[in-house]
């Protein structure tokens, strides 16, 4: 371990010998760091926090800190982060709350600075989380998406794979899997960059939109429209959109404003 003479490491954190630890970092007790990370100057990482070979963990981040959540008891709880993460400056990263409990942060994924991730949120691998967007506790982000500045998402929502969601949003329902979200929790399109970007066949982008015609263009309710797409044995990527919908519990987001949204957004 390479640690500059300011920082404060814990003899107790279990820190491989190609990390580097940066000035006024600190490192607590039980920390695990592994190969050839980077934490820099005056990041805290706090008890309870693995982090995975190849991250970077850039200028003032806080991760592991105690969950935001009045109902904590001071239990051991941890955070686990996978390998090859850029965590920018100033991001927040809490550990879980309930006793024994995760957040856990998957593989290749970019927090951009000032962005948090609250309490017992699992985020997937290769999302991107842009500058000042919030996660609040329980929050699921599977892998591929990707979250635009300013984003606050309500607790307990999740994120389909391969969305994406706009900047100055305010999501309090689950996102689909592969559409675009703007405003109120508002489903605007299919994320279709996004989609054929990822190296994702033309046949299955094609499957994909009649899924979201069904869904939010048609006069079938979703229950209906989630029937009619397991017709006729589609893709597999239709298959998680229509499973994804079955077992969300806050319902997902819809496709136009109603008359109450707009007298409450303005």
């Amino acid at each position: 371990m390479k640690a500059h003479p300011t920082a404060i490491v814990s003899k107790r954190a279990e820190i491989d010998t190609t990390a580097e630890i940066g000035p006024y970092a600190i490192i607590e007790d039980g920390v695990k760091i592994g190969k050839n990370v980077r934490i820099y100057a005056r990041a805290y990482v706090c008890s309870g926090t693995e982090i995975g070979d190849d991250t970077h963990v850039h200028m003032g981040a806080v991760l592991g800190h105690l969950p935001q959540d009045l109902a904590f008891e001071d239990k051991e709880t941890f955070l686990k982060i996978g390998r090859k993460n850029v965590i920018r400056e100033y991001s927040t990263v809490h550990r879980g709350t309930k006793e024994g409990t995760s957040t856990i942060i998957g593989d290749e994924n970019f927090l951009m600075a000032s962005s948090h991730v609250g309490h017992n949120c699992i985020v997937g691998s290769k999302v991107i989380i842009a500058n000042g967007a919030l996660l609040a506790g329980y929050v699921t982000v599977e892998d591929q998406v990707f979250i635009s500045g300013n984003v606050a998402v309500h607790q307990f929502c999740n994120i389909g794979k391969l969305a994406i969601v706009g900047g100055f949003s305010g999501i309090n329902k689950d996102v689909p899997p592969y559409m675009a979200v703007r405003g109120p929790s508002v489903v605007w399109s299919v994320n279709l960059v996004g989609l054929r970007r990822s190296g994702m066949d033309r046949k299955v982008i094609i499957e994909i939109r009649k899924a979201f015609k069904l869904i939010y263009r048609s006069d079938l309710n979703t229950h209906q429209a989630v029937e009619k797409m397991l017709e006729n044995n589609p893709c597999e990527e239709v298959v998680y959109l229509a499973e994804f919908i079955k077992r969300s519990k806050r319902g997902i987001c819809k496709y136009r404003f109603s008359a109450e949204d707009r007298g409450y957004y303005g």
